[in-house]
């Protein structure tokens, strides 16, 4: 046929393929053509010359800066992802699973358990209240976060991942979500994944969840391990409140993991502080060389001396025989209480077993040769101590007295 009969030919289709297109409804997949027309805090509304109503998500046409990426009387041409069937408002863009908008998408988000994406609104008794997809909703408040939260006001304004546990569909639907919900999967998810790296001698992040007099507990990511007293610092520790707080950011090393029989609970890992702290032991030899003279503070006294802090984490000990300058002590607390400030001379540094001798005989101050007896701590002397030489002293005076009596 003639050119020109070829070209009125496929005017003809074209014009009946669309003349069929635009007598059908909008689908989802359906590619469309708009202006936008205003902008609000959820949604772009979009202009298309028909009587349905466009919304394009916020997010959908934000940049990772946080800023619009369309203005208004902007042209847009995007696919129909979703249609609110009681509204018949269609949602554009190409951004799915998390964000379910209109009430069809929301039932379905409920009953194939998707999360979706609301914003926190508002505080009301008992929960907080969230606009998910222009629908309100309502969040217990045990069911925001894995811990009480006593200021619910902190949600306020922010956009939360949510899952629905209660749709009620009718003009206005009725829904009941959780956040509390997906946190748990998240933590099995991270719990799954963290115990492949539970070896002994590996670092991780953690948070403090609870202090107890024999310790602290530290989520690891879906997994808790505890942290014992003895391994919080190198310094004596009265109670893990000293040094940490619930919520505190921390950095543990692993000591061991046990497996147990608790599903619950299926692992014991114990934890520590001190393994990352700098040994103050290291150059303690360095720090109260022999012969100097330091000062301390008294933190325990015991019958055979008295335990003396020179610095974190470090401890020498004053046996009770270089308590007295001169004078008999039978006991430490004669002259010594825990909280006193002392001077004391170093007579001996062992590294290896981590002890100091001290002395607070003045006259020992600048002296080299340290004492045999203030070397050992667990031990009061090779004797009986002074007790004992008081004892020995009596029955050297009561046998002098009875040889004299038989010389006479």
């Amino acid at each position: 046929m003639p050119d020109h009969e070829d070209f009125e030919a496929l005017l003809g289709q074209f014009e009946r393929q669309h003349a069929s297109k635009a007598k059908r409804p909008p689908q989802v997949g359906d590619l469309v053509h708009g202006t936008v027309a205003s902008i609000g805090r959820e949604h772009v509304y979009v202009n298309l010359g028909t009587k349905a109503d466009a919304i394009i998500d916020i997010q959908e046409v934000t940049d990772a800066d946080g800023n619009l990426t369309l203005g208004i009387g902007d042209p847009v041409d995007m696919a129909i992802s979703a249609i609110d069937t009681d509204s018949g408002t269609l949602l554009l863009g190409s951004r799915h699973g998390r964000r379910m908008h209109g009430a069809a998408g929301l039932e379905q988000a409920f009953e194939q358990h998707l999360p979706v994406e609301g914003q926190v609104t508002g505080v009301t008794k008992g929960g907080i209240e969230v606009e998910i997809a222009g629908v309100r909703a309502f969040c217990p408040a045990s069911q925001i976060s894995l811990q009480f939260v006593e200021d619910l006001s902190v949600y306020v304004g922010q956009r939360l991942a949510f899952r629905i546990t209660k749709f009620e569909g009718g003009k206005t639907p009725n829904l009941v979500v959780s956040r509390r919900e997906l946190l748990e999967e998240e933590r099995k998810a991270k719990a799954v994944e963290l115990r492949a790296k539970l070896t002994p001698g590996a670092v991780l992040p953690g948070t403090v969840t609870s202090l107890q007099s024999y310790g602290a507990f530290v989520d690891l990511g879906g997994v808790e391990g505890m942290v014992h007293i003895s391994e919080l610092a190198f310094q004596r520790v009265r109670h893990p409140s000293d040094l940490l707080s619930v919520g505190q950011q921390v950095e543990v090393a692993v000591l061991r993991v046990d497996q147990t029989d608790n599903p619950r609970h299926p692992e014991k890992i114990a934890l520590s502080l001190r393994a990352l702290a700098k040994n103050p032991w290291a150059d303690a030899d360095r720090q109260f060389p022999v012969g100097a003279w330091v000062k301390g503070r008294i933190t325990r006294v015991q019958a055979f001396g008295a335990f003396v802090e020179l610095a974190a984490g470090i401890e020498g000990m004053v046996h009770i025989s270089e308590l007295g300058a001169g004078r008999r002590v039978s006991h430490p607390n004669e002259v010594l209480n825990a909280g006193d400030e002392v001077e004391a001379t170093v007579l001996s540094v062992d590294l290896d077993k981590r002890r100091i001798a001290l002395s607070l005989d003045p006259e020992r101050q600048g002296s080299l040769d340290p004492s045999p007896q203030a070397a050992d701590y667990a031990k009061p002397s090779q004797g009986m101590g002074t007790l004992g030489d008081l004892l020995r002293e009596s029955m050297s005076q009561r046998l002098g007295q009875s040889k004299g009596q038989g010389r006479a």
